[in-house]
């Protein structure tokens, strides 16, 4: 994620800021617009709205989201004209937990947040909201005393996600039981928002043969194969020398996903190295490598050995820097000339998808708003990036 600077004063802040702690003004993040904006209260312009002070707002209006309002559980602002009381990103949620709890009033906002950042990335490439299409829909769900289990998956264009996975502790024990070396909330986010367009841009968008030439046929038995691969373990075969990840080799689909996953991590972290100007010099015995940050929106548009370039020197200070601290790799994978292909596919897929003409963020389809919890009707998976 890059980081932004205050519209008003020029200080630095961040995704997630709600107040520059340098000038005072409120900030929130504009979807329409895919920035970082001061707001001040615009009351005698009608009740809720707020103006841009920065020199380039040029005084817009605008309403803070309903879940900020309400709870303080977002920081998305929409158009003064926009007919929905929630932003682009939580209007996608169409249940979520009872939030009278704490605890799960803890757990659904951080699920928000990550998905505030899936929603950003999706924008930036020019794939969120697709043009004409509407985006996925978010199942937030809890497990109740004696009832099913719920497990984190998608469906038609449903992406269902267990809360639980918010707390560090569950996804831990979760993370080492199936093997895993990385599972995050932003990471399940980003896999699951594989398979949604995977529908959208693959079978729909005219590249299913490139895909099962890459990947394989993802008509074989997708229970059978998961059974298959749960049998054997997740560290069974040679995974490693086709895929990005354990997992991956499970189905064709996981494949994919896993892979449009890991094409997402790849892009926020060089937008991030790109926002700092990082330049990385990795030392050696034939001659110390310099690599500068790739911006992966820049114009023109890098390409991806460009991009590829940067990236390996990035994680191996990343990974420096975090063993340096005392923790685990934060980037935990070693790709292997296979899984770069694969990844080169994605970018041209996201490419190609991304040239169309795109609709402003703030005119996202409407989505049902159901507070209620609802039992998902198919469960695929329990374990993935």
């Amino acid at each position: 994620m890059r980081v932004f600077n205050c519209d008003h004063c020029g200080h630095l802040v961040f995704f997630d800021s709600v107040q520059c702690l340098h000038c005072g003004n409120a900030l929130a993040f504009l979807p329409d617009a895919l920035v970082m904006a001061a707001l001040v209260p615009a009351p005698q312009q009608g009740p809720g709205l707020w103006q841009r002070v920065g020199p380039d707002g040029g005084g817009a209006l605008y309403r803070m989201c309903q879940n900020h309002t309400e709870h303080q559980a977002c920081n998305f602002a929409v158009p003064a004209g926009d007919a929905q009381a929630l932003c682009p990103s939580c209007r996608q949620t169409r249940s979520m937990p009872d939030v009278s709890e704490p605890a799960h009033m803890g757990r659904w906002m951080q699920i928000e947040s990550a998905k505030r950042r899936l929603f950003y990335s999706l924008a930036r490439l020019g794939l969120e909201p697709a043009p004409g299409r509407s985006g996925p829909v978010f199942d937030l769900l809890a497990e109740e005393p004696g009832g099913p289990p719920v497990l984190t998956g998608h469906h038609n264009g449903t992406i269902t996600l267990n809360v639980a996975e918010a707390d560090d502790d569950e996804r831990a024990r979760r993370r080492i039981a199936l093997g895993e070396p990385y599972r995050t909330l932003i990471g399940h986010l980003r896999h699951e928002s594989g398979h949604f367009y995977w529908d959208q841009l693959v079978r729909d968008g005219g590249w299913l043969d490139g895909f099962r030439q890459r990947f394989g046929d993802e008509r074989q038995d997708y229970a059978a194969a998961l059974e298959a691969h749960y049998a054997k373990g997740n560290d069974g075969g040679d995974w490693a020398t086709n895929h990005v990840s354990a997992y991956a080799a499970a189905h064709p689909w996981e494949d994919w996903a896993e892979t449009w996953a890991h094409y997402l991590h790849m892009i926020d972290l060089l937008e991030t190295s790109a926002s700092y100007a990082t330049e990385v010099t990795v030392p050696g015995i034939y001659g110390a490598q310099h690599s500068r940050a790739v911006d992966p929106f820049g114009s023109p548009a890098p390409d991806f050995d460009s991009m590829l370039r940067h990236l390996v020197p990035l994680t191996l200070l990343l990974n420096s820097l975090t063993r340096s601290l005392g923790q685990l790799d934060a980037y935990p994978f070693a790709l292997a000339e296979q899984a770069l292909a694969k990844l080169r596919f994605v970018h041209d897929v996201v490419r190609a998808a991304g040239q169309r003409p795109a609709a402003p963020a703030a005119a996202a389809a409407t989505l049902p708003q159901a507070p209620a919890p609802v039992a998902p009707s198919v469960i695929k998976k329990i374990a993935k990036k």
